[in-house]
């Protein structure tokens, strides 16, 4: 009998989606939170930490995935004061595994985290989702205009912006990945002194926005980033959805592949529907309803020996709920019931 560490986001005291809530979500084991009050590239106090463990202990639910700490953009333009973020970074990994933190989920997108062109759209049965259209996208202009996008970087004025956009010009996908080895050259040992994990996050979308450089978007590339540090606390974020809506991307075997050298540490699993060229909507998790095979994506990891951690990503907004888009209660509730019986049925085989 093979156990699943199902887990589910939560953002703090002003989530809508309270502790209470997750905790009577059927088979759910810990919550995947950060520090949210802190600007990128300071330290954490071990009191914010600590508060978060005991929040959710209390609910009898474990703490033990970071979502994340946000890499400052300096470290990823390979700046001269990136040594001193790194140095920030690794301070706060050290204190979260003092905490008993075992995984950090990260990514190293430049200026934009995920990406949508409508955090709303209401499908046929009243229910609303996040999609994604290409066209809609390319003609805006990150220039002229403040974007409404989810994430940290909501926090740029149009000037920060305008700079960050400009000094990127100077980075190609080479030299990002150059500044990615970097970094982990830095990080990763002291992830091997205090036991913690890092799992980069797939770019999502996995294609270059607005010109900027992306590179954890296929197999080639996962590959190539697990050599940048070859040591097993060096691994990845299977995100299902962000890999899943490139359709040359088939994430039943990347599963399969990672999976079995054992560097896939955190799974995040979602459906999607591909509707066009770089089009795609977020849908219910059920395979039925999108472009991706649950039941094999649970195979693969059940197959693959997978022991790390697990949550239902985005859902949907249903039955009249409001709050964070891509973040409710319900449609997530139902996704984790959902493969916690896929793997269940796994277990039984």
């Amino acid at each position: 009998m093979k156990d699943l560490k199902m887990t589910f986001r939560w953002y703090g005291e002003n989530d809508p989606v309270s502790l209470e809530y997750i905790s009577q979500i059927p088979g759910m084991t810990g919550i995947v939170s950060a520090v949210y009050d802190v600007p990128v590239g300071k330290v954490w106090s071990n009191e914010s930490i600590a508060k978060i463990k005991q929040q959710a202990n209390a609910h009898g639910l474990a703490f033990e995935v970071v979502e994340s700490v946000p890499v400052h953009e300096d470290i990823k333009l390979g700046k001269p004061s990136r040594d001193e973020y790194i140095e920030v970074y690794c301070e706060n990994i050290r204190r979260l595994g003092a905490a008993g933190v075992k995984c950090i989920c990260y990514n190293f997108m430049p200026v934009f985290d995920w990406l949508r062109s409508n955090l709303a759209y209401k499908n046929s049965d009243g229910s609303t989702s996040l999609i994604y259209r290409d066209a809609e996208v390319l003609a805006l202009d990150p220039n002229e205009k403040k974007l409404s996008l989810p994430g940290w970087d909501e926090s740029y004025t149009q000037e920060q912006m305008k700079s960050l956009l400009d000094d990127y010009k100077l980075v190609d996908e080479e030299k990002l990945w150059e500044n990615l080895g970097y970094f982990l050259n830095k990080i990763i040992p002291v992830c091997e002194e205090c036991g913690v994990n890092m799992a980069i996050h797939p770019d999502d979308p996995p294609w270059g926005i607005f010109g900027l450089p992306r590179i954890i978007t296929n197999t080639q590339n996962l590959e190539r980033f697990l050599k940048l540090v070859d040591s097993k606390r060096n691994g990845l974020t299977l995100c299902t959805g962000s890999l899943g809506v490139a359709p040359d991307n088939d994430v039943v075997e990347m599963i399969r592949r990672f999976g079995s050298m054992g560097r896939i540490h955190f799974l995040h699993v979602r459906n999607i529907k591909i509707t066009g060229e770089r089009d795609f909507n977020e849908t219910a998790h059920m395979s039925k309803y999108g472009s991706l095979d649950m039941y094999r994506i649970m195979e693969a990891a059940y197959d693959s020996g997978f022991d790390g951690y697990i949550r239902p990503d985005h859902g949907r907004m249903i039955w009249g709920e409001t709050g964070k888009p891509g973040y409710g209660l319900y449609d997530r509730a139902l996704g984790a019931a959902y493969l916690g019986g896929i793997w269940e049925s796994l277990n039984k085989k």
